[in-house]
């Protein structure tokens, strides 16, 4: 989705690395946007985003650029979004939308209706389905989003209007839009995407533990390359994940616990019929959803 003349004039980005930064470039790519002002933790990130060309300029006080702006996209750690909600509140022009990358939705709803109040409406959750293991403005992408999922959660509050003004702004990205509630978001990415990432970074914690770690990782290969490879994300951020949505993937943990003793009990008993049952449920599960890869 190409624009002839940019629909967006100013776009403000808190969080100007992988999700936040791609966002940037997409939008520039598409030539949807005429401004991008970044907003980030240290001075030298921002720098470097606007080396990168991935801002055109740092943000400095939200007081000045929030009233005037189209579209803030918060794509920070879910941990700290109450904090810059609160900070934009009160700078909130009548035509600002509010839009987030968080990958948990219930509590950055909650932070979001605490902060707003009654402009609530103006905030659209999202989270997009894309990622990789580097973080930082080098880590953006014009083509992350494209072809890739955005989940949008809309909230009673939002109009049409709106809504449609934050999945047009997705679009440019290249992706395709999707919708769920906050709560039916965190009940399937808890299990799809939390819990991968906890059983991944366990593993390999489990090994970097052991005196003997080294003899094990030389003899990694693929296998185990493809399991860990998301063991590669940024600790910060997943340790918010995990907590933001603690009582979705504590289900899911347990749930997964269930499945492993269940095939301990097999692999005790030297039942192979049991467990080539389970491992071919789980095969032919998997080339469906693939489509037979």
């Amino acid at each position: 989705m190409e624009s002839s003349q940019p629909e967006f004039g100013k776009i403000v980005v808190f969080g100007t690395g992988l999700i936040g930064g791609s966002f940037a470039l997409a939008l520039k790519e598409a030539g949807a946007v005429e401004e991008v002002v970044g907003f980030g933790r240290t001075p030298s990130t921002l720098r470097i985003a606007q080396q990168l060309g991935v801002i055109d300029r740092a943000g400095i006080n939200p007081a000045h650029e929030i009233a005037d702006a189209d579209i803030v996209l918060v794509a920070t750690p879910v941990a700290q979004m109450p904090e810059i909600f609160a900070r934009i509140t009160p700078y909130l022009g009548p035509n600002t939308l509010v839009t987030d990358g968080g990958s948990t939705k219930g509590d950055v709803v909650a932070a979001a209706r605490a902060a707003f109040r009654g402009h609530i409406g103006k905030f659209v959750p999202a989270h997009p389905i894309a990622g990789a293991e580097n973080s930082g403005p080098a880590a953006a992408q014009p083509d992350l989003y494209r072809g890739k999922k955005v989940v949008v959660t809309p909230l009673p509050e939002n109009n049409d209007e709106r809504l449609d003004r934050i999945k047009r702004a997705w679009a440019y990205c290249g992706a395709d839009i999707y919708e769920l509630t906050p709560e039916q978001h965190d009940r399937v990415f808890a299990a799809v995407s939390h819990l991968p990432h906890l059983l991944s970074f366990a593993l390999v914690h489990d090994l970097a533990m052991r005196q003997d770690a080294d003899l094990f990782f030389t003899f990694a290969a693929s296998g185990f390359r493809d399991f860990t490879r998301i063991a590669a994300s940024h600790p910060e951020m997943w340790r918010d994940i995990c907590l933001a949505n603690r009582e979705a993937l504590l289900g899911e943990l347990d749930a997964y616990r269930l499945q492993l003793d269940a095939l301990r009990v097999a692999l005790a008993a030297a039942n192979g019929e049991r467990i080539e049952e389970i491992f071919g449920i789980a095969r032919q599960a998997r080339r469906d959803w693939a489509g037979g890869n």
